[in-house]
């Protein structure tokens, strides 16, 4: 028999696809709407590169992951090791398999790039559910999880302004990285 919060864990998850899916791909938008507003730009793709297309799932999965921990912390103490762990899955997969498929095609694919994120988040979901229900009722691992994802968003901060001169961060449209900071001045 399924008690309640593993009903309630499970149905969270599920929904939360739906929810990063489709808050994560506002998110691709966001910046622009705002007028270019660098605050924005923390949570928002602020260019095409690969790293700022990151932020789209996980600002989303990060929203998630803090409702469903008011509605399942006493369940579930460590419930953020399966969300870490799920969220980073996301983040891994669509990096590999952005690079994979380009390595072997050698060429975009806009298809492919959304169905990519849409897989990624489905998987890194399943991932959270099957280790929160697993393992989020036992040991000592609370706030490790905790502070690595802490540490992602200010790192997402820094990059944002500050991103290292990698493939990774440069956008491919522009060959900038970063908020380019001569649009930022003229609004364009």
């Amino acid at each position: 028999m399924v008690t309640k919060p593993a009903r309630l864990l499970l149905i969270t998850e599920t929904a939360g696809i739906f929810f990063i899916v489709f808050a994560g791909a506002a998110l691709h938008f966001t910046f622009e709407w705002s007028g270019r507003n660098p605050l924005v730009g923390m949570f928002s793709a602020v260019n095409e590169s690969v790293w700022e297309h990151l932020k789209l799932p996980f600002f989303p999965a990060m929203m998630l992951a803090t409702v469903q921990y008011a509605l399942l912390r006493k369940h579930y103490p460590n419930f953020f090791v399966g969300k870490a762990i799920g969220i980073f899955s996301v983040l891994v997969i669509i990096v590999a398999g952005f690079y994979g498929y380009q390595a072997v095609f050698r060429s975009h694919n806009l298809a492919y790039d959304i169905g990519l994120f849409i897989t990624s988040v489905v998987a890194g979901q399943i991932v959270s559910h099957k280790i929160i229900a697993k393992y989020g009722t036992r040991g000592p691992m609370k706030i490790l999880p905790v502070i690595a994802l802490t540490a992602y968003v200010l790192v997402f901060f820094a990059f944002t302004f500050e991103p290292p001169r990698l493939e990774v961060f440069r956008d491919p449209v522009t060959n900038e990285f970063g908020i380019h900071k001569a649009h930022l001045l003229s609004g364009r």
